[in-house]
């Protein structure tokens, strides 16, 4: 089960988008380096008033290239970084991955799946009505949220555009992501 890295993205500074960059580097234990959700606890600033002592959880940011697609065709442009991910991914089935989940990333990074992205009203204030797109309400009452998946660094590295990417599913049973 694999794919490809299509785009990589940092900022400094807390921003709802990120550029993308030639490369980014993964910190073990950290995230990325120079990017403002980069710590051992939470940096996302509603759960910093939460309990700034939670561990951070969300050190990197995975969205599948795909999704841009399926958002393209309801009328909505969406480029690489714009949704706030670190990594942009093609060919792999981000949302299917269970908790758990090792992913390699070029040559030496290693991330571990968290859980999926709480998509946020920011969504909507980048373009309104994208959040509908990104959260889809079914009539039984389930939900499926679709903003990509987060993950803290298990071993460093360099990231960059066009590294392959590889999963490593957990033992079984597996568990199904959920928000975090």
């Amino acid at each position: 089960m694999g794919g490809t890295v299509s785009a990589v993205s940092s900022n400094a500074s807390y921003s709802f988008t990120k550029p993308n960059r030639d490369s980014i580097t993964l910190i073990a234990g950290l995230g990325v380096e120079g990017d403002a959700h980069l710590g051992v606890t939470v940096k996302h600033r509603s759960r910093v008033r939460q309990d700034p002592t939670q561990p951070n959880l969300r050190q990197v940011h995975l969205i599948h290239e795909e999704l841009f697609a399926e958002v393209g065709e309801a009328g909505f442009a969406v480029a690489a970084g714009q949704l706030g991910e670190n990594v942009t991914t093609r060919g792999i089935d981000l949302l299917g991955l269970p908790e758990g989940t090792l992913l390699r990333l070029g040559d030496e990074a290693v991330v571990e799946v968290t859980g999926l992205r709480n998509p946020c009203l920011q969504i909507d204030a980048f373009q309104k009505g994208l959040l509908k797109k990104v959260v889809e309400r079914h009539e039984d009452g389930t939900t499926r949220f679709k903003a990509g998946i987060m993950s803290v660094v298990v071993r460093g590295g360099v990231v960059r555009p066009g590294d392959p990417v590889t999963a490593e599913l957990p033992d079984e049973p597996h568990r199904p992501l959920h928000i975090v």
